[in-house]
């Protein structure tokens, strides 16, 4: 009988899951690969920053999310204060999308997405992206430290779909 490695089970177990559900049912994914959120931004301070302003992103940095499930680049460094717009560019053949956080919040809403696969998002801080469509994510990096982003769909984040963002003083 033949094994699979790790990274092939998991994007097999992803193409199985993302079948009938799309990872948080169609309305939580925007068409076309856009950030989800539809409507005004709602801007809640998080640890990691708060929702930024397009005229106020000096810097675009582009983030490729493969069906190996990595992202490229996978380390991001910001200034304390900063505001980016992320755009998230899906070169695979699958649903990835990117949501920034805490390690601890994204571990917790990775198992909740196991539970409830079909929940809707509508956060500015995270990013559903269609195979070979773009997302952006224009956000305030107003607290300084270390910071994960990551994909959340089931299979993903357990194959090591992350990254981390670094915002110095």
């Amino acid at each position: 009988m033949k094994t699979f490695t790790p990274i092939a089970a998991a994007l097999f177990t992803s193409l199985v899951m993302a079948l009938p559900a799309w990872a948080h049912g169609p309305s939580g994914h925007g068409h076309g690969g856009h950030r989800a959120h539809a409507g005004p931004v709602v801007k809640e301070q998080k640890p990691w920053g708060i929702a930024g302003e397009a005229k106020d992103a000096r810097r675009t940095i582009e983030i490729r999310m493969t069906d190996d499930m990595r992202f490229t680049p996978d380390r991001i460094d910001v200034k304390l204060g900063e505001t980016v717009r992320l755009v998230a560019v899906n070169a695979g053949q699958v649903l990835h999308e990117i949501v920034i956080g805490t390690p601890e919040e994204l571990k917790e809403h990775a198992e909740l997405m196991k539970k409830h696969p079909n929940m809707e998002h509508d956060e500015p801080y995270m990013a559903h992206v269609d195979p070979g469509q773009r997302g952006d994510i224009v956000w305030t990096f107003n607290r300084p430290g270390t910071f994960e982003f990551a994909c959340l769909i089931p299979g993903h984040f357990e194959a090591g779909m992350t990254g981390q963002i670094t915002v110095r003083r």
